[in-house]
């Protein structure tokens, strides 16, 4: 089921919630020229068998950042560790590498700080055999990011809704009143929980819930994300792919990159890979050709590319076991 890829019109309703995850049917059925029914029945029809879902992400306060971390570690132990790094709230995303001796992961976590995850328990490990750590300085580009690249610029554009620009804050949650607060928390499984909803759930009027609802994504306090296997969209080729950049060129390449439609993530950080995208791709021949052609002119002085072999946290999933080997 995992493998079977979307029919057309179905990977253009995920890419619409892509740009409006609170998008109505009426809307959608406008801009891609498909009946309201057909759109409401086909987006239920993705979401009761979980294709795709679509959350609330949560402001992120500033003073926390990010680490990136690739963990070597013995194959017999490599699932264990996986494991346990998932049930940690701090560690949004784990992968495991294609090659199946290294753990690929993100780690939260205050800047300057010496993480003890980092200098005191992965060390520890018997298991491990390496652990590196670089910190994301800028962030380009994230996965709710993203857009699937089956729209049009202008359909695009007619489905993103209009954001009103706020000053920037030292704490983006500190905007938000406990009335926010609580609807946030109530989108945060479900983003498209009707007002009605959330408004019986929350206590407040409904006229209220949707007056802030509004405000909130106007604003930026309100950010969807869908969830959806890349290999549906006809994606499987997951691999991270990461960059020596002239510092002169780094802002610039940062950017081309995050406009690139197969990335899904792209970061400078510290360390001899200065930038490091995640993309996804149809196949190994269009990696080659990101690789040998769309880096071309932005300065890239060396690459490593690494292929995902499983993804086994990712937010808005719940973590998946590691694959075991099959017995030979």
């Amino acid at each position: 089921m995992a493998d079977q890829v979307l029919d057309t019109r179905d990977q253009r309703l995920i890419a619409a919630l892509q740009c409006d995850g609170r998008l109505s049917a009426e809307r959608a059925a406008d801009v891609l020229g498909i009946s309201p029914r057909t759109v409401h029945r086909r987006w239920q029809a993705l979401t009761a068998d979980g294709t795709c879902r679509v959350i609330a992400l949560p402001a992120r306060p500033p003073a926390v950042g990010a680490l990136l971390l690739r963990i070597r570690v013995l194959g017999a132990r490599r699932d264990a560790l996986a494991a346990a790094l998932a049930a940690r709230d701090d560690i949004p995303f784990i992968d495991l590498s294609a090659s199946g001796d290294e753990i690929l992961a993100v780690s939260l976590t205050r800047p300057g700080t010496r993480d003890h995850l980092v200098f005191r328990e992965l060390p520890a490990t018997r298991a491990v055999t390496s652990v590196s750590a670089d910190t994301i300085l800028h962030l380009f580009a994230e996965a709710a990011d993203w857009r699937h690249d089956v729209l049009t610029p202008d359909e695009r554009a007619a489905l993103t809704p209009a954001r009103r620009p706020t000053p920037p804050a030292p704490d983006q949650a500190d905007q938000a009143d406990q009335t926010d607060r609580d609807i946030l928390a109530v989108l945060a499984d479900d983003a498209r929980t009707p007002a009605a909803a959330v408004a019986a759930r929350t206590g407040r009027p409904e006229s209220t819930v949707r007056r802030r609802i509004a405000r909130l994504t106007a604003t930026g306090l309100l950010r969807t994300h869908v969830v959806v296997d890349p290999r549906r969209l006809g994606l499987p080729i997951d691999a991270n792919v990461l960059l020596r950049v002239a510092p002169d060129r780094l802002d610039h390449a940062g950017r081309a990159l995050a406009a690139h439609p197969a990335v899904h993530g792209a970061f400078a950080t510290t360390g001899t890979a200065n930038l490091q995208a995640a993309v996804w791709m149809r196949d190994l021949a269009d990696l080659y050709r990101f690789l040998s052609q769309d880096l071309a002119g932005l300065g890239v002085e060396a690459a490593e590319t690494v292929i995902i072999g499983q993804a086994v946290k990712r937010p808005g999933t719940l973590p998946v076991p590691p694959r075991r080997p099959s017995p030979t």
